[in-house]
């Protein structure tokens, strides 16, 4: 593997660390979603197959992102740059209210007759696994993951018929998430480099965590299908799977910006879309619930 710089080896993260544009803030805002009898059981194009793998991968999204928190704090004692600190300050915020969010979505999914439950002690138990690894190797797993979930961001926010997939009580949601995930999509990334994070780990940790997601996701996707089984139609599976990874497919579409991670010179900001995120967010400020529209509630520091 490269060897760190000199100054990784100091202990301390150099200043001028942060690359996420100066229009750019990120500051965490709960939105207070609810999930109900307006929400239809197959909320993704009206597809059995795209609205479980939605589904599931809401059910990661809550201990996945208490992960990423965790590897991003081990190093925050060591950040030097005092913008970059304000940003690992606003990703844990963000984080921790993407958390709340999906939580109650997950609960809807919950008493729809799904192993929400379950699934969540069998990703408990990977991650337990997963933080056995060096604290560095978490945070590469980290800034692989989070591209994967930009790349899934920018997607939805730069194709209109992506977003007019969800159902309308679903879709400020993913919308806000997206959102979210763009406006942070190089914290991590910016502490891993100045920690001396190698271009041979970020490499090797995008292959494997795509690979572990894939089969997670699929894992518990299938689990759900199972569940549901008697609604299942064959046509309808075919066209999700279509949907998702045929020509112009949500999936398939995004593996040339997969592919660019492994750019030596790659940075999460090289595709500047802030001017598409200060559009979306005027959008959805009038999804916050009344009770969090004159302040932010943040759980994680």
């Amino acid at each position: 593997m490269q060897t760190s710089d000199a100054s990784a080896k100091s202990g301390a993260i150099p200043r001028k660390a942060s690359h996420t544009p100066e229009t750019v803030t990120i500051k965490p805002q709960r939105m207070g979603f609810t999930f109900d009898a307006r929400v239809p059981r197959y909320w993704v194009n009206n597809n059995y197959l795209v609205s479980h793998t939605m589904n599931a991968l809401s059910v990661l999204f809550p201990q996945g992102e208490q992960f990423f928190v965790d590897s991003v704090r081990a190093f925050r004692k060591d950040i030097q740059d005092e913008k970059l600190k304000r940003e690992v300050r606003g990703f844990i915020g963000q984080e921790a209210m993407h958390s709340l969010e999906h939580d109650a979505m997950n609960q809807h999914v919950a008493e729809l007759g799904m192993p929400v439950e379950a699934m969540e002690q069998d990703l408990k138990q990977l991650l337990d696994v997963v933080r056995l690894l060096p604290e560095r190797h978490q945070l590469a797993i980290t800034c692989a993951l989070e591209h994967i979930t930009a790349m899934m961001a920018d997607l939805l926010l730069e194709r209109d018929d992506v977003r007019a997939d969800l159902h309308e009580s679903m879709q400020p949601l993913w919308v806000w998430h997206a959102i979210e995930e763009t406006e942070h999509k190089a914290v991590a990334y910016d502490v891993f480099k100045q920690a001396g994070g190698t271009y041979t780990e970020r490499a090797f940790y995008l292959l494997l965590s795509t690979a572990v997601l894939g089969v997670v996701a699929s894992w518990f996707t299938a689990r759900m299908m199972l569940r549901d089984r008697k609604r299942f139609s064959l046509t309808d599976s075919a066209r999700g799977l279509w949907q998702l990874w045929g020509r112009k497919g949500a999936f398939s579409s995004l593996i040339p910006s997969w592919l660019d991670y492994f750019r030596p010179d790659f940075h999460p900001w090289d595709k500047d879309n802030s001017e598409r995120v200060a559009e979306f967010k005027k959008q959805i400020e009038q999804h916050i619930a009344p009770e969090y529209q004159a302040t932010n509630r943040r759980t994680l520091q």
